[in-house]
């Protein structure tokens, strides 16, 4: 684990024990186990690492008629248990993969089960804004529920509402402050952060707060196919202005691109990416690539591969393992999380 009174990345908390010393306590659902989907398995061993444990083994198998068949390798019966999954490529099957070991966990008899989520897939399916059309992120937390989780953790959820859908208690972080941090080392001189569009607004204000900067929007719409948008116009000043352009996600970039576009045309210096999720598909690569931009920064919620980071060699990847290990030794004592960022 982190040093003692070295703060916790992604959080205002400086830890006061050690991990070992703070299992001490006490522990209301038995000891923490550590499990890893094959989706997460990179960021689960971080998770393990500052936590000073081990990942518990799993055997997964998928038969030739596309089954998946799960066997653990250890018993946690009575145990606390972290199943740690993010819903990334390809997607159905870190689904289904995550619900089958969420039901072998639970009929292995654990004291509790938590879904640590970091990437929630189908957030953007969370309404119904158009004739017959279903509410998919709904179904997510009604299919995690129902295979036997007891709590969840996700991070930067794209809509709040969504903790709405879950009828279990949980927690739903965000990496605001791992970037902001990151970003206000930096010390950007005549910094404008600008929100990718009306939607982010309310958290870009956020970043606009922390990093004493004045806040610019970005109006777009979104034609057709809800991954195409058209930027239209930035509401504020940028002219001779350092940019942060930030988002919760970036999937093929083509928002991105558009907008980065936009403020160098008004006259924008330096431009910076600040986003949580890297999903970064289809042309993502090509198109990010090929971006005027200072520097793109992001964390490690989805598994970003080798190939990708040399694709993109101004990109850089926070880890989000030690705010996820340090909630999850909180909720294994009954501690509060609030307390991290001084809520």
């Amino acid at each position: 684990m982190s040093n003692v009174h070295e703060k916790v990345p992604g959080t205002k908390f400086s830890p006061e024990l050690t991990a070992e010393e703070a299992n001490k306590r006490g522990q209301y659902y038995g000891k923490i186990m550590l499990v890893a989907g094959t989706a997460s398995t990179d960021l689960g061993t971080e998770i393990a690492k500052h936590l000073g444990l081990h990942l518990a083994k799993f055997k997964r198998t998928i038969f030739p008629n596309e089954n998946i068949f799960v066997r653990l390798e250890e018993s946690m019966r009575g145990q606390d248990v972290y199943v740690i999954q993010s819903m990334c490529s390809p997607l159905h099957e870190s689904i289904f993969e995550l619900m089958i070991l969420i039901d072998t966990i639970k009929r292995d008899s654990a004291a509790r089960i938590t879904v640590v989520v970091p990437y929630l897939a189908y957030g953007r399916s969370d309404k119904k804004d158009q004739p017959r059309v279903g509410i998919a992120a709904r179904m997510i937390a009604d299919m995690l529920q129902v295979v036997g989780a007891d709590r969840y953790m996700t991070v930067d959820l794209h809509s709040g509402q969504i903790q709405g859908f879950f009828s279990i208690p949980g927690d739903a972080l965000t990496a605001f402050h791992l970037l902001s941090d990151y970003v206000d080392e930096k010390k950007i001189d005549n910094l404008v952060v600008v929100s990718t569009d009306l939607g982010y607004a309310k958290r870009a204000r956020n970043w606009a707060e922390k990093l004493k900067a004045p806040l610019t929007i970005i109006e777009k719409r979104r034609t057709g196919n809800d991954s195409v948008a058209e930027a239209l116009t930035v509401i504020g000043d940028v002219r001779d202005k350092n940019v942060l352009l930030v988002d919760d996600e970036v999937l093929t970039g083509g928002s991105i691109a558009a907008a980065v576009e936009l403020v160098r045309d008004q006259g924008a210096r330096d431009v910076y990416l600040a986003f949580t999720h890297a999903i970064l598909v289809g042309k993502a690569l090509e198109n990010l690539a090929a971006l005027p931009v200072k520097e793109i920064i992001t964390t490690n919620t989805l598994p970003i591969p080798r190939r990708k980071r040399k694709a993109l060699p101004n990109m850089k990847v926070l880890s989000i393992a030690p705010l996820l290990g340090e909630v999850i030794l909180r909720a294994n004592q009954g501690r509060s999380v609030g307390e991290l960022f001084h809520e």
